[in-house]
């Protein structure tokens, strides 16, 4: 359909006012929202993903498009609930290791995830060894992503792998882990289901878990 190109067009040129104006199309013409959100919003925050990956863009190009993203998506979210349609293919806990305030490379796949269709709950930085596991049981999420950028905090992603044995829920969620210092090696020698060392990675580990 027309109208899912010219989202598509819009969230990669990140123009704001078109978005939100096919958007509003896109619900008072009584289109499906669940297949512009597919073919339009998804497939075109999945370009901007490429785009950044090629260095075409860069970081607060990347930021915009997922403000004016989300923009378009708050007029379509209500339309969603009101036909039960669901969009997300999976749920995802993010946040930064204990001890770490880095967050700028895991907002970066934040945004991305949520591009390509995932729910995720950014737990935001610093995020307590204990507060991955309490989070992991109250929102039961498919994956949980933990990044750290500083060795001297890498070594408490492991506590989260331990503390999620010792409830007996280990096998019932994937790990992913990345940052700078963390390599492929060290995240299969402290059990972790794989390592993004990009953001574009981190999406396509969760597309090959999730598929």
């Amino acid at each position: 359909m027309e109208i899912f190109d010219e989202i598509y067009d819009a969230i990669v040129n990140r123009n704001r006012d078109e978005v939100i104006k096919l958007a509003g199309e896109v619900r008072d013409r009584g289109i499906d929202p669940a297949q512009a959100i597919e073919k339009g919003f998804k497939k075109g925050m999945e370009k901007i993903g490429e785009q950044f990956a090629d260095l075409e863009i860069f970081i607060p190009d990347m930021i915009a498009a997922a403000e004016i993203m989300n923009e378009g998506l708050d007029i379509l979210r209500p339309l969603l609930k009101s036909t039960g349609a669901k969009i997300s293919t999976g749920r995802i806990l993010l946040g930064t290791i204990q001890g770490d305030v880095h967050e700028i490379g895991k907002n970066i796949v934040k945004i991305m995830l949520e591009g390509s269709g995932y729910e995720v709950i950014d737990l935001g930085r610093d995020v307590n060894v204990l507060t991955f596991v309490d989070k992991y049981q109250e929102l039961k999420p498919d994956i949980i992503g933990i990044s750290a950028l500083m060795t001297n905090t890498m070594v408490n992603i492991p506590r989260v792998i331990e503390n999620l044995k010792m409830l007996g829920v280990r096998d019932d969620v994937r790990i992913m882990v990345g940052g700078a210092p963390v390599l492929p090696d060290w995240a299969e020698e402290i059990g972790a289901d794989g390592c993004g060392d990009s953001a574009k990675e981190a999406v396509k580990l969760a597309k090959k878990w999730l598929s």
